[in-house]
């Protein structure tokens, strides 16, 4: 049975440790870092490697939004627009808007499903607010929850329809967090009447198959306590009010938001009403310590069953329907969109 965590690879080839890992303790997805990428034929390897230790075509995972945020880095692939890019089209013609945004998505999608990637942690459908920290930023389809849901909604389409699924982020919202949950635990103290605002982009998109959470503690519900480990946030506000019913992934377990150890953040997060544990590893770089803290979190997390595997086994199918496109006509069309940016292979 495969155990209810996604885990990271410290570089381009498993290490005998990481095998080892993989084989016993089955995590049912992996996530690629931009460690991990360094060119096409590599990473087929690596997937090809990944599902013979778990004995199963796991689903792997990976962050291409697009802009400053894409593991699959150029020359090797191609560059894609930013959230940004796609909101400043919207504004101009909303019709051009979706209609970039699900192309550019459904390309993004044929070079991961080339790789054997079939799930992508994007959209964002984050709301920036003046004032907010940049990490948030230019990754954002904008400021209003409408322009935002329908740019989330097309990019959704578009992955799915190249058999990729994709996770929205960082619900129950990141955009007005005064500093990186990478580095310290943001806290939130606008009001509920400015919140809705943000809960409101989200569940425009809440038929989702798969979220992840934030790193942020919302003053004005749950003080002091990350909503990825609180179970107020996640079934009151998350499940309740938003109306997300998917797979709720936690963002990196690794971030420094959370406190205690690993397995700590693993326990809290699974009690709070997450159904995934994800680790990264992003700070690190020695493979010994990446085996240690993933081994800690595979340990700690539950078997994958109940409702939590209907909505991991529901993401799962996804890989398997893509739709067929015409690659070269649709390169056209993407940079009769956006002339600068995208380049095809």
């Amino acid at each position: 049975m495969a155990k209810a965590c996604i885990l990271s690879v410290s570089g381009a080839v498993l290490t005998p440790g990481e095998t080892d890992l993989f084989r016993t303790q089955n995590p049912w997805g992996v996530i690629l870092m931009g460690r991990s990428c360094v060119s096409r034929d590599q990473v087929r390897r690596l997937v090809a490697d990944i599902w013979d230790a778990t004995g199963r075509e796991t689903l792997i995972f990976i962050d291409q939004e697009g802009g400053r945020v894409a593991r699959l880095k150029a020359p090797e692939w191609p560059l894609f627009p930013r959230g940004a890019d796609y909101a400043a089209l919207y504004e101009r013609d909303p019709e051009l808007g979706r209609e970039a945004c699900w192309l550019g998505h459904r390309l993004i999608a044929s070079e991961l499903a080339s790789l054997s990637i079939h799930a992508d942690c994007a959209p964002v459908v984050d709301l920036p607010v003046p004032g907010a920290h940049d990490v948030i930023g230019d990754r954002a389809f904008g400021t209003e929850p409408v322009q935002v849901a329908d740019l989330a909604n097309s990019a959704l389409a578009g992955l799915q329809a190249g058999g990729v699924a994709g996770v929205i982020k960082h619900i129950p919202g990141h955009g007005r967090s005064m500093a990186d949950s990478h580095m310290e635990l943001p806290r939130v103290t606008a009001g509920d009447n400015e919140l809705s605002t943000d809960f409101d982009a989200f569940a425009r998109v809440a038929d989702a198959p798969m979220a992840m959470t934030a790193h942020i503690a919302f003053e004005a519900y749950d003080p002091g306590k990350a909503a990825t480990v609180s179970r107020y946030m996640i079934q009151e506000i998350i499940r309740g009010r938003i109306g997300f019913d998917g797979l709720l992934m936690t963002d990196d377990l690794g971030m420094r938001a959370l406190g205690g150890s690993l397995a700590d953040r693993a326990h809290a997060s699974i009690e709070a009403g997450c159904d995934m544990l994800l680790h990264c590893s992003g700070f690190l770089k020695d493979p010994g310590e990446i085996l240690a803290e993933m081994t800690e979190v595979a340990e700690a997390a539950p078997v994958l069953a109940g409702r939590a595997g209907e909505r991991a086994a529901a993401a799962d199918a996804i890989a398997s329907q893509a739709e067929p496109i015409e690659l070269a006509r649709a390169w056209q069309r993407f940079h009769e969109l956006f002339p600068s940016v995208g380049a095809a292979a």
